[in-house]
């Protein structure tokens, strides 16, 4: 069950607290067992969704799907993703999260290399429900087992473990491009489900043997500072302060994953057609974005600890809005890349922050309800996106990444007020 008391760091922590009497310094080092394993499940979960991606082309021939045929059978993925989220979060709440991690890692692995023999597009979206499935419960697994990590390292190191997701997102990609002339969808996605199922049997008998935080029962709400090394204080559990907290928390994270979703989906489309950049600078402009998003999060604890998490938050989504502002309305290659860059730091900590203070304040259902509303910004950006494009254009489109990143900016501190 999740930790859900606030918890301080070593340099802050008042030794004669109820918190510091009730959960006594842990002794393993900040890059013990546990977070390297957990921080592998992380890393598979984005490679393995790359792998995938890169493989979509190829596996919307094979169905002799058309565009709207694809995009119904890709959202039965998010479809399964949605439906899976919230029954996760119960699930970890009775058998812990670390189990649940495994088990869902297990069933993505085993559903990736499955789109590579369906022959219709029903087949497609059937394949893709359980595809979705292992992949939400994953994701809210993860992040409630990070979460009681957090709280057990006593320091704000979330944005590591999605600096791992992104990694392995840049490696899967970067893989699966290098292979895509050399082997066929099939043994391209069976060979990344076998690499899926080692990843979880060997990082999950670590996280399963490490030590697990010792549960301590909540004793103080959200006081009004947020200090440099704090982690997010928690509510008592149930209450509507608790599930308002979270709400709040799941909107930063909708608004978040609206411009990630955005900009992943529009970027290099932007910048072709709009800022007449060539097929391969646009694609080295998203890659620059992914970049940055991911030295963003390698860079996100040292920062948290520096500025605080609600500065870090604020600053991110100032910077992503104005980077976005950039990108969209700049007639040039390389400030409107210059632009996506900032939007790649600025975002990076958004997501990882606000989904650990959710787990903070609600546990594994807080990390469930936060993660869905999440995932569902993740999948209204580019919609949104594609509509306001047909209506005013791409570039004023995009500007509603840069309202959405300020709405992330500003919604901490009202978190931070209740």
């Amino acid at each position: 069950m999740s930790l859900r008391n606030k918890i301080s760091s070593h340099r802050h922590a008042d030794p004669t607290s109820p918190q510091s009497r009730s959960t006594p310094p842990v002794a393993d080092s900040p890059w013990g067992a546990a977070r390297l394993a957990l921080t592998a499940f992380f890393a598979v979960d984005g490679f393995l969704f790359a792998a995938w991606v890169v493989r979509i082309p190829d596996v919307r021939s094979q169905v002799s799907a058309s565009h709207s045929a694809l995009g119904l059978a890709l959202l039965c993925l998010s479809v399964g993703a949605v439906l899976t989220m919230p029954a996760v979060g119960r699930l970890c709440l009775r058998y812990g999260s670390r189990p649940v991690t495994v088990a869902s890692l297990a069933l993505l692995a085993l559903a990736v290399p499955l789109p590579a023999h369906t022959h219709s597009v029903y087949s497609l979206g059937g394949v893709l429900v359980l595809f979705g499935a292992g992949y939400g419960g994953a994701n809210v697994a993860m992040n409630s087992a990070a979460v009681d990590l957090v709280a057990q390292l006593r320091r704000p190191v979330m944005p590591s473990f999605h600096a791992g997701y992104s990694l392995g997102g840049l490696l899967g990609a970067g893989i699966g491009g290098l292979l895509a002339e050399r082997l066929t969808t099939a043994w391209a996605l069976a060979l990344g489900g076998l690499l899926g199922l080692a990843v979880t049997v060997g990082a999950g008998v670590v996280l399963l043997r490490s030590p697990a935080a010792p549960m301590v029962a909540p004793d103080r709400t959200p006081g009004p500072a947020d200090g440099p090394t704090s982690v997010p204080a928690a509510a008592p559990a149930g209450g509507r302060h608790v599930r308002l907290l979270v709400l709040l928390l799941g909107l930063t994270a909708l608004c978040t994953a609206y411009g990630e979703g955005a900009v992943a989906d529009w970027t290099t489309l932007h910048l072709t057609d709009d800022v007449h950049a060539g097929a391969g600078t646009a694609a080295a402009g998203y890659a620059a974005y992914a970049f940055a998003m991911t030295s963003g999060r390698v860079g996100g604890t040292w920062l948290s600890i520096r500025l605080g998490q609600n500065r870090l938050m604020l600053l991110g989504g100032l910077t992503a809005a104005a980077g976005m502002l950039l990108a969209a309305l700049a007639p040039s290659v390389p400030v409107a890349i210059g632009g996506f860059v900032l939007v790649g730091l600025g975002l990076a900590n958004l997501f990882p922050l606000a989904i650990a203070r959710a787990g903070a304040a609600g546990g594994p259902q807080g990390v469930a309800l936060a993660s869905t509303l999440g995932y569902g910004g993740m999948l209204i950006g580019p919609v949104v996106i594609g509509f306001l494009a047909d209506a005013v254009g791409l570039p004023l489109a995009l500007t509603t990444v840069a309202v959405a990143a300020t709405a992330a900016a500003l919604l901490p501190l009202t978190v931070r007020r209740h």
